[in-house]
C-alpha cells in the first residue's frame, strides 16, 4: 500500500499541532519511515470547515495517497474531507457525529447537513478509530455510532479522556495501528 504521507490534524477550540501526543506520534511515525505533515490551521478556535477543508486539500496537499490523523474536531475534518476526496485512509480520535449542542461546533459549519456515511467509506481503504468511555466531551455513544455506520477498526479505551496526553509513549496504539495498515 503506497502512503505518501501522513498529515495530523488537530482540534479546535486553540488547539495547535504542537499539544498533545501529536509531536511524539509524528516523531515514531518519521522513525518508522512515513512521511509526516503536522502544523497548526488557520482559524483553530472554530475551525470553519469552508477553511480547513480547502486548507487541507490545497496547502497540506491531502490526496489518494495521503493518511489524516484527525483528533476530536480534525477527527471531523477528516471524515468531512474523505466525504468529498479519496485517501488512503483515516485515524480517527475522540470523532463525534452530531454538533453535541455546543456553539463553537454548530459555528464551524461541519454538522449542517448530514453524512454521506457510504462515499466517506468508499473514499478510503481502511478506518482506524480511537475512543475512551471517560472522554469528558464526547460520549462513547458518539463513537460507537460512527463505528457502526463506518465498520471502523474500532478501539475502545476506559482511561484515556479525551486523549490529551502528552508523554513520549502516550499513544503507541496509534503507531502501531499505521505500521499494520503500512505492511498491507
Amino acid at each position: 500500500m503506497i502512503i505518501v504521507k501522513v498529515i495530523f490534524i488537530h482540534g479546535n477550540g486553540g488547539c495547535t499541532a504542537d499539544m498533545n501526543w501529536y509531536i511524539s506520534a509524528e516523531e515514531r511515525l518519521q522513525e518508522k519511515g512515513f512521511n509526516t505533515i503536522r502544523e497548526t490551521l488557520l482559524d483553530n478556535d472554530i475551525a470553519h470547515e469552508h477553511i480547513w477543508i480547502p486548507h487541507i486539500r490545497d496547502t497540506l496537499g491531502a490526496d489518494q495517497n495521503s493518511v489524516l490523523i484527525g483528533h476530536s474536531s480534525g477527527a471531523i475534518a477528516a471524515l468531512r474531507y474523505a466525504e468529498q476526496y479519496p485517501i488512503t485512509g483515516s485515524v480517527l480520535v475522540s470523532p463525534y457525529h452530531t454538533h453535541l449542542n455546543l456553539k463553537d461546533e454548530k459555528a464551524g459549519g461541519w454538522f449542517d447537513r448530514p453524512w454521506n456515511w457510504q462515499k466517506i467509506s468508499e473514499n478510503q481503504r481502511w478506518i482506524v478509530q480511537f475512543s475512551s468511555v471517560d472522554d469528558p466531551w464526547i460520549p462513547i455513544e458518539e463513537a460507537q455510532y460512527i463505528h457502526s455506520k463506518l465498520n471502523t477498526e474500532y478501539f475502545e479505551f476506559t482511561d484515556r479522556g479525551h486523549f490529551l496526553q502528552t508523554d513520549i509513549d502516550d499513544f503507541p496504539e496509534l503507531v502501531t495501528a499505521l505500521l499494520e495498515k503500512k505492511q498491507h
